[in-house]
């Protein structure tokens, strides 16, 4: 699929308006991120939703950063987080590529649900062959031995 170009300009209706912003929001949020992970970057990113709700995002927190911002001093706390920042990449990482496995499985699940394939001894007696009438017939016999032994 090809993605087309969004004018922008102001979305007029107001759930259209909300859903965009949720989505736009959350990509915005893990571009941020990235950012702070790749580069080592402290980022503090605040947001009003169209309903006037705030939302943040700050790396290593919204609050150092902001109050390092206030003051006007770069903020030092990086130096110590360095190992945490790539344990989160690590971990991050680890989520995505779970995520994707669950949604491997999901839609796997989904298809053999859809495409059912049933062993032969599940299905219509009328669809057996011969030889597998035969089959059935023994393996029945020997279950009812095996109950009757019980």
């Amino acid at each position: 699929m090809v993605r087309t170009k969004i004018e922008m300009k102001k979305i007029e209706s107001e759930d259209s308006r909300q859903v965009t912003f949720s989505k736009r929001r959350a990509g915005l949020f893990k571009k941020a991120s990235e950012l702070s992970i790749l580069c080592g970057a402290e980022i503090a990113i605040v947001v009003f939703s169209p309903a006037g709700k705030a939302f943040s995002f700050g790396h290593p927190n919204v609050d150092s950063v902001v109050d390092s911002f206030l003051a006007g001093k770069p903020y030092k706390g990086a130096n110590g987080n360095q190992h945490a920042v790539k344990k989160y990449s690590k971990v991050l990482d680890q989520l995505t590529t779970e995520s994707k496995k669950s949604d491997a499985a999901r839609k796997l699940r989904k298809t053999s649900l859809q495409n059912r394939q049933i062993p032969w001894w599940e299905g219509p007696i009328e669809n057996l062959g011969f030889n597998e009438l035969q089959l059935l017939l023994s393996s029945y016999n020997r279950l009812q031995q095996n109950v009757g032994i019980r």
